[in-house]
């Protein structure tokens, strides 16, 4: 499983994360819920090595990743999906999946049938450029990229942000289907909070850097979660 233990990271002399810990497995979805800026996306960043961490420790599947770079934490199963999706505009829908294939061996070079059942419309526009899709289609295809690697770890940075409703449904779908099969472990950031409670085995709230709840989805208090996320 992913381990994160005491996690402190800092922009400057600015602190963004404090003593952050989570935990992650297989099987399971594990939200991270908050409002805008309080950290959610800097321990995303931290996780996949993007952002140097000052204190704590990263684990997965048992080996320590802190000291990694993000390709060697990619080639070791995590995968994530930034806020904004991040496709290459330019690049046609079929290459941008296949930049997915950057952490694999030669002979696992392939795209994975399962990406087109779980987003269909992606088949039929292998030749159109990702910058023409629309903002669902884009995260669809974020999403598609990320599950190229062959992630055991996959992170989705607030996947519904600006999608609309249909495909917000359809992304759900997936992440749930992608859960169930028992083999990935899900770490979500989200703001809306009807999507993350019905997705969610475990949720944590961070507020200010921290993590100020957190616990099995049976034990969360809904009025005083909504009441983190309202400005």
């Amino acid at each position: 499983m992913l381990a994160v233990t005491g996690l402190d990271l800092f922009y400057g002399a600015a602190q963004a994360l404090r003593k952050v810990s989570l935990v992650a497995e297989p099987g399971k979805v594990t939200c991270i819920l908050g409002r805008n800026g309080v950290g959610k996306t800097s321990l995303l960043r931290a996780i996949v090595g993007l952002q140097p961490i000052a204190a704590g420790s990263i684990s997965w599947r048992g080996k320590e990743l802190s000291r990694l770079p993000p390709h060697e934490r990619a080639r070791q199963g995590v995968g994530f999906v930034p806020q904004g999706r991040e496709i290459f505009p330019l690049l046609t829908v079929k290459e941008n999946l296949e930049s997915g294939f950057a952490p694999l061996p030669r002979e696992r070079r392939t795209i994975p049938e399962e990406v087109f059942e779980l987003f269909p419309v992606l088949a039929t526009m292998l030749r159109r450029r990702g910058g023409d899709l629309s903002g669902g289609q884009q995260q669809q295809l974020a999403i598609a990229r990320a599950l190229v690697t062959r992630p055991g770890l996959l992170l989705l940075d607030e996947p519904t942000e600006g999608i609309q409703p249909s495909i917000i449904k359809d992304i759900g779908r997936a992440i749930a289907y992608l859960r169930d099969k028992g083999e990935m472990a899900i770490v979500l950031v989200e703001q809306y909070f009807d999507f993350a409670r019905d997705l969610a085995d475990r949720f944590a709230v961070m507020e200010r850097g921290e993590i100020v709840m957190a616990g099995a989805r049976a034990e969360m208090d809904e009025a005083r979660v909504r009441r983190h996320l309202t400005v």
